[in-house]
């Protein structure tokens, strides 16, 4: 079976970095291509010593559309407009394309579906940890059976973290969402200040926390009348979601052009 060759976007990255070392470690991936915005000081440097492995002789580039050239997937841990820009280029040469990428605002999220259904196989999802999806599925069924219970979703994230809801904060709340068959906009409260007046049943409540190195943290909260249920994941090192990354690529190879997330790679659809 020939190797799936992977481009890595936005390589100078600690994502970058993590993403790279997992494609070296897992068989049937090759790492094809890595390659970064024209002016990082990555450009020009072997991928693999910039990540802390031996020299992998792939050198970091610039140029988005040379790195594709020969690649059979990306995968991409950058911002919302590199996501779609390389979507679309997914699209248009029948790549994989892994998007971990948070934050985009839903027109750009529908472009990205939209190149699913043009030729891309993508797998797109607020957080490739294998434990956070299966907390995503857990807090739906909590959700559906304890109606009454208030939501809250907490997160905590480094301090260079640009996106706030992150993006498996929103993930788990429609999560909750789902299991009351509720939508999730209209019942998303982000934040909160001044004089709010009281908590309506049906709002799923943010809350976000930023500092220091913090890779991870979130807590579903359910909160009745005489208790309170808590589901927390804590990340320790950024490699898990890098994993997640890296089967979720082995697994989409398979697959029909289309848009994915992780409960379809792991199974857990409906």
């Amino acid at each position: 079976m020939t190797d799936l060759r992977v481009a890595i976007a936005g390589a100078g990255g600690r994502m970058g970095a993590a993403n790279i070392r997992a494609v070296a470690a897992t068989p049937g991936l090759v790492l094809h291509s890595a390659f970064e915005r024209p002016g990082s000081p990555a450009v020009g440097r072997d991928a693999g010593q910039l990540s802390g492995l031996n020299a992998l002789n792939v050198i970091i580039g610039d140029d988005a559309e040379a790195a594709l050239v020969g690649a059979d997937a990306i995968i991409d841990f950058t911002g919302p407009a590199v996501s779609v820009m390389l979507a679309e280029l997914a699209a248009s040469r029948s790549l994989v394309d892994i998007i971990g990428t948070t934050g985009c605002s839903k027109e750009e999220d529908w472009t990205i579906q939209k190149a699913g259904s043009a030729g891309a196989r993508i797998v797109k999802t607020g957080n490739f940890s294998l434990g956070v999806n299966l907390l995503a599925g857990l807090v739906k069924q909590v959700s559906a059976a304890l109606p009454d219970y208030d939501v809250e979703i907490l997160e905590m994230h480094h301090n260079k973290k640009v996106d706030a809801p992150s993006g498996t904060a929103l993930m788990l709340g429609r999560a909750a969402a789902a299991g009351r068959d509720q939508p999730f906009d209209e019942n998303a409260i982000l934040s909160r200040e001044g004089h709010t007046g009281p908590r309506r049943r049906s709002s799923i409540g943010f809350a976000t926390l930023r500092g220091g190195n913090v890779i991870g943290e979130h807590t579903a909260f359910f909160v009745g009348e005489t208790e309170r249920i808590e589901i927390t994941h804590r990340a320790t090192d950024r490699g898990m979601f890098a994993a997640g990354a890296v089967r979720a690529a082995l697994w989409a190879k398979d697959q029909p052009p289309g848009f994915y997330d992780m409960a379809d790679v792991l199974g857990m659809k409906e």
